[in-house]
């Protein structure tokens, strides 16, 4: 059971003055929370398409990860008859210092719409 409203000791609070300390410090811990959780994954776009006329099928795929803040990374696959090619851009709001292509600024845009 989620006892909200206990202290250390386990008992119920005893009067409104603790109450409100310990909502304070649920607060701070909510906060705690919320800011740790803006630098983990928390949109997700994937485009699949066919970059080549000689492959069928779309087999190749770029996927964007981004945090809260639209920073992570996008990573692509290129699938060809020859082999299979793998990049790995940083993004960081929305961009890179690399220049991306069509697909993957597509799966950029889809995470941040997701």
């Amino acid at each position: 059971m989620f006892n909200l409203f206990k202290n250390e000791e386990n008992k119920e609070p005893k009067d409104l003055k603790e109450v409100l300390r310990q909502f304070e410090e649920l607060k701070k811990k909510v906060e705690k929370i919320s800011q740790s959780s803006k630098s983990s994954v928390q949109k997700i776009g994937m485009i699949r398409y066919n970059p080549f006329s000689d492959v069928g099928g779309d087999q190749s795929f770029s996927v964007a990860l981004l945090d809260g803040e639209n920073n992570g990374i996008v990573i692509t696959s290129l699938f060809s008859r020859d082999g299979n090619r793998v990049y790995g851009k940083l993004i960081k709001n929305s961009n890179s210092e690399y220049s991306l292509s069509k697909e993957e600024k597509q799966a950029i845009e889809k995470a941040k719409n997701e």
